[in-house]
């Protein structure tokens, strides 16, 4: 009698773990919005405008990336159950349209050098994530490092070489050769956020350094040596260089700005909370930098 209660007890608990777990699986991603802002420098200082919200829906848009000069938009977005797409966002017309059509996910829509092209990192069918490219308008994908994975974020370097995050315990920085197929790992425990740094020719990530210490620092690929630049907020490891290279970073709903010709630590350029929007974390900036892409979550007051 005793074993029969066992069984039936082992019974219950694998019947809610399965519950639990597909409850999980169900639950829907974080509703997030992208916001575009326009920026105005004047005198060495930037001053940004009111905050427009571009996607204005319930639902996860997130991981803006700017295309064709700063007059498009790159961005992804799920919308039916857990499949993520990529789309492209005229800023002109003020038009949202769909680029890729698969049965399979597509995250960090990324222009690739010569603008012939979009790399994604891809969850594939059999939940593999790895580096593919597209056309711009979406077609002909083709899979770009066969045996680098799992792939979670990307930024190109030249037209051969890329920056990688790639998942793992811990997260690693990884320096791949599209040539040669073949990466190697250049730092530890980094963040989402690769760059490469703007006449430079370097690469910047967010090295976690322990869970109160994040420092953003630059790769020489070269040398392989990495220089601390300056500490982030606290909590944000999500950043852009702006073309004349300072550094524009978010908390809450507060910019930032730091010239690391002039500044010694982070200045505020503008406050976003009267327009509703909190919980800033990605960002992109156009080629000429009159333009702000952020992702952030919208005041439903507002």
């Amino acid at each position: 009698m005793e074993l029969k209660k066992r069984i039936q007890i082992i019974i219950c608990l694998a019947s809610l773990l399965v519950l639990a777990t597909t409850a999980l699986s169900q639950n829907p991603p974080p509703s997030t919005d992208i916001f575009l802002v326009d920026l105005v420098s004047t005198g060495g200082a930037i001053k940004a405008a009111r905050p427009r919200n571009k996607t204005a829906r319930a639902g996860y848009d997130n991981q803006p990336h700017f295309i064709d000069d700063g007059r498009a938009i790159l961005f992804t977005s799920i919308r039916k159950g857990n499949q993520a797409d990529i789309y492209r966002y005229d800023v002109e017309r003020g038009s949202t349209e769909r680029v890729t059509r698969t049965a399979e996910s597509e995250y960090s829509p990324t222009l690739m050098p010569g603008g012939k092209g979009i790399s994604v990192v891809r969850v594939e069918a059999d939940s593999t994530q790895r580096l593919w490219r597209f056309t711009i308008r979406g077609g002909e994908p083709a899979l770009i490092l066969e045996n680098v994975k799992p792939v979670g974020y990307h930024a190109w370097m030249d037209e051969d070489t890329l920056a990688l995050f790639v998942l793992g315990r811990p997260n690693t920085l990884q320096i791949a050769d599209t040539r040669t197929g073949k990466a190697e790992v250049a730092a530890e425990n980094i963040g989402r956020s690769l760059h490469r740094r703007p006449g430079a020719g370097r690469l910047s990530f967010v090295h976690k350094v322990a869970e109160e210490e994040w420092v953003i620092k630059e790769l020489d690929l070269g040398t392989r040596k990495a220089t601390p630049l300056i500490r982030t907020l606290a909590g944000s490891e999500d950043y852009v260089w702006t073309p004349d290279g300072a550094i524009i970073m978010a908390s809450g709903s507060k910019l930032y700005r730091w010239d690391p010709q002039k500044d010694k630590d982070w200045q505020e350029i503008a406050d976003l909370s009267p327009a509703g929007v909190k919980g800033i974390t990605r960002l992109a900036i156009s080629p000429r930098a009159d333009r702000l892409a952020l992702v952030a979550t919208a005041d439903s007051k507002q």
